[in-house]
């Protein structure tokens, strides 16, 4: 990664959270930490950042501390070609007519392209996924009320009787911090709480994750494997992955992520 995109990535990490460590920083540009410390060291210099032990923080924090997690901003431009492949394969479950819902994500963001030509009744949490089908499809949209998150564009509500309860989906679509022999993980109890009453409101649970997820742990489980139908990930994922699901009898699909066919076909889809 070039050193401008990584101090453009730690710079909005630091506005995530109070303080950011260097692991963390080191997970999200996929850097070593050296390269780390050295940029933390140069945006220390450059006023743009504060150097603590351990890590950096923001020079002026923000008043309102966010979700755990990576901002969308910085999430959308990781494994871009793999999470279109993902986000195809899981429009293709989809039968016109039917409800669902797709949780907030930068991965079932990329849904939105090849939902262009459908007539679905879709729910979401999530502003951008709204925005989009409103302007480019004739899909039925609705939002879910509660608190507007800025850093993942997604709408949360940490109370019962809100209008979540009064949708039913055939089937719920939705990405993960993580994917393990435990279940669905997520780092933000604010997250689970509002996923969960997703989850109920549907039959089904089609996962859509890129192979990297299956190496991401979290300390919140948000559901077990047994409670997924799909997971649709890309052509990376390991053989012991691929057993693990199949001994919980979760369905896999496993998108074809190869150069140039995914873009043509999102091309054609928007």
């Amino acid at each position: 990664m070039h050193e401008k995109e990584r101090h453009r990535i730690i710079l909005s990490a630091v506005q995530d959270k109070p303080v950011i460590t260097v692991p963390e920083l080191v997970d999200l540009t996929d850097s070593s930490e050296a390269t780390i410390r050295r940029d933390i060291a140069a945006l220390h210099v450059q006023k743009r950042l504060r150097r603590v032990r351990g890590g950096a923080e923001a020079i002026n924090p923000p008043q309102f501390v966010g979700l755990a997690g990576r901002p969308f901003s910085v999430n959308e431009g990781l494994h871009a070609r793999q999470k279109q492949a993902i986000a195809k394969e899981a429009v293709a479950l989809c039968q016109d007519g039917e409800p669902i819902i797709i949780n907030g994500g930068t991965t079932t963001f990329q849904m939105v392209h090849f939902l262009a030509n459908r007539r679905m009744q879709v729910f979401t949490n999530s502003f951008p996924i709204a925005e989009h089908l409103l302007k480019h499809s004739k899909n039925t949209v609705m939002l879910s009320g509660g608190t507007i998150y800025r850093e993942q564009n997604i709408i949360l509500s940490p109370f019962d009787n809100d209008v979540t309860r009064n949708f039913y989906a055939r089937r719920m679509f939705m990405g993960a911090q993580g994917l393990g022999p435990l279940g669905l993980m997520e780092g933000d109890p604010l997250l689970i709480q509002a996923e969960q009453k997703l989850i109920d409101q549907a039959d089904e649970l089609v996962v859509l994750i890129d192979s990297s997820k299956f190496h991401k742990r979290s300390s919140l489980i948000l559901c077990g494997l047994k409670r997924i139908t799909t997971v649709i990930t890309d052509q990376g994922i390991e053989d012991r992955h691929v057993q693990m699901l199949e001994d919980a009898g979760v369905g896999l699909v496993i998108a074809n992520t190869r150069p140039g066919i995914v873009e043509e076909n999102a091309s054609s889809s928007a």
